[in-house]
Parts: structure tokens; C-alpha cells; sequence
């Protein structure tokens, strides 16, 4: 029987807290930064899939008269920490490496290969639980952050084979600068997508411009202004608009308030508020009626 999302990331958690524990434990006895430097890759694993069961869990809630938006921009908070956390540990694991380059330390590459192909063997069976269900984007995200570990394991394993076999130890603070770069740019990424999603940017990919000039090619619509695209949360859309038309019946407006929803469910905007106008009224002064129609949104 296929498990749910919420079961695959609950599992793969449990996993990721396995490798977890035993890289930061075997970096410690095998005295490598590499390993540990990976150790807190597979921190930002955690605390991603965390993040993405949380969601998981968050999405099946409904909104409430608390949170008329629902609850999903609680994750947003812990990703704006787990971001910024995941920066410290890659500017640690900096400093280490330029201490391992200055004075490089004797490295136990037995316990290092062996934890690491753990780790490896480990993240590829998580990519296994992961990589099955990429409709689910909290899946799919998660499935990233699995394949960007299980690169970093193959690089803890190269710079071990290379301290074994030439005695190289500087592959050692190598690798861990390697890593900690991965885990810098990831850590900047999430800190930027979710602060952008805080101040209710406009999305990556839409254009206000483009989407106003589709809206305006339908004869009934005389103008567009007052318009709003933001996310309610990682690929929640929202967009919300003035729209003038030609005075008339409420009833008369549905078939366009229709064919607007369609256009815009096209581009994955999944909340949409549309509010008509006479745009008759608006350019010569008089009394105007206005009608407000809310589309159906997708929770």
C-alpha cells in the first residue's frame, strides 16, 4: 500500500536523525571535518523534512476565523531560523577547515569511509521513499535536499579515498569548504524565498504587467488597475483585482468572472478576488454600482 506523503517524510526523517547521529560521532573519532561538515548538511536534511511534514500536516487544517489564510506561514517562521541556522553552521565549518589547513590534524579515514557510506546507502534510500511522488512539491523539495546530501556523501567519501591513498589530508578541509558552501547558498535560498513570501512580493515567474494585459483583451473588460499577486505560502497564489466593465447586471458578469478564473488558474494562481466596476461611471463621475465576486480557491 503506497504511504502518504506524510508517512514517506516522517520515515525519511527517521533516517536522516539516524545518519545524523552517527556522522557527527564518527567525525569525532575519526577527528574529520569533512565528516562533520556533512553532519550538518544532514542538520539542513532534518530540518527540511521537518519543515515539509509540518506542511504536510498544516495543509490538511482549514482555515478559521483565527487564520482566515490558514496556518500555513508557521513554517515560514521556522524557515526563516532553520535558514539563517544553516548559515552559522556552514561559517563554522569555514573557520575549522582554515584551522585543518594551518595545522592538519591525523584523520581516522577507516571510521570516516565507513560512516560515510552509511550515510550514502542511507540517503539513497531516501531518495528511493522520496523520488516516487514528485506531484507533491513539499515531496519534491525535500526530495532535492536529499539529492544535494547524497552529493555531499559521495564528497566526504572522494577526500577520504584521496587522505587513504596519497596521504593528502588537505582533501579533508577541501571537502568541508565544498560542503559548507552547499549549505550557505541553500540557507540563503530558503531565507530569501520565505522573507519574499513575509513582505507579500510578488511571486518568482509572474508578470503583473503580462497577466493585466491577458485579462484586458476580453471585449467586456475595459480596464484593469488595483491589481494584487502575492503568496500565501510556497506555491499558494493569491491575485486580486479592480475590473472595469461596461455597466450591467450582476448575472451578466459571471460568464467573464469565469473565463478570468480560467486564465488565471492557467498560470497556478489558485486564490483569486476579482471586484467589477462600470467603467462607464468611473470616467464620467456618476453613481457606480459595484460588484465584488471571490473565485474558488484550492486549500
Amino acid at each position: 500500500m503506497k504511504k502518504d506523503p506524510a508517512q514517506r517524510l516522517a520515515l525519511s526523517l527517521i533516517i536522516t536523525l539516524v545518519i545524523l547521529f552517527a556522522e557527527i560521532v564518527g567525525g569525532l573519532i575519526s577527528n574529520s571535518i569533512a565528516l562533520l561538515s556533512d553532519a550538518g548538511h544532514v542538520l539542513t536534511d532534518a530540518f527540511a523534512l521537518g519543515l515539509s511534514l509540518i506542511a504536510a500536516r498544516i495543509s490538511k487544517k482549514p482555515s478559521d476565523f483565527r487564520a482566515t489564510y490558514g496556518y500555513q506561514r508557521f513554517g515560514l517562521l521556522a524557515a526563516i531560523v532553520n535558514g539563517f541556522s544553516l548559515v552559522a553552521i556552514a561559517m563554522y565549518i569555514f573557520v575549522e577547515s582554515y584551522h585543518r589547513f594551518v595545522s592538519p590534524p591525523v584523520i581516522g579515514t577507516t571510521v570516516m569511509l565507513t560512516v560515510a557510506t552509511g550515510g550514502l546507502l542511507g540517503n539513497i534510500a531516501m531518495a528511493l521513499i522520496l523520488g516516487r511522488g514528485h506531484e507533491d512539491l513539499n515531496i519534491k523539495s525535500a526530495w532535492l535536499h536529499v539529492i544535494g546530501d547524497t552529493l555531499s556523501s559521495v564528497g566526504v567519501i572522494i577526500s577520504g579515498i584521496v587522505v587513504l591513498a596519497t596521504g593528502w589530508t588537505y582533501a579533508d578541509p577541501v571537502a568541508g569548504i565544498i560542503i559548507g558552501t552547499i549549505i550557505v547558498i541553500g540557507g540563503l535560498r530558503v531565507v530569501r524565498e520565505a522573507a519574499g513570501i513575509f513582505l507579500e512580493m510578488v511571486p518568482k515567474g509572474f508578470d503583473v504587467e503580462e497577466i493585466a494585459r491577458k485579462i484586458s483583451v476580453f471585449p467586456e473588460v475595459m480596464g484593469i488597475h488595483d491589481i494584487h499577486v502575492w503568496s500565501l505560502a510556497h506555491k499558494n497564489i493569491a491575485f486580486s483585482a479592480h475590473v472595469w466593465v461596461h455597466d450591467q447586471r450582476l448575472s451578466d458578469l459571471e460568464p467573464l468572472r469565469r473565463n478570468i478564473e480560467e486564465l488565471l488558474r492557467s498560470m497556478n494562481i489558485n486564490h483569486i478576488l476579482l471586484q467589477f466596476e462600470c467603467g462607464e461611471c468611473e470616467s464620467s463621475g456618476l453613481y457606480c454600482q459595484v460588484h465584488t465576486l471571490e473565485g474558488r480557491h484550492d486549500h
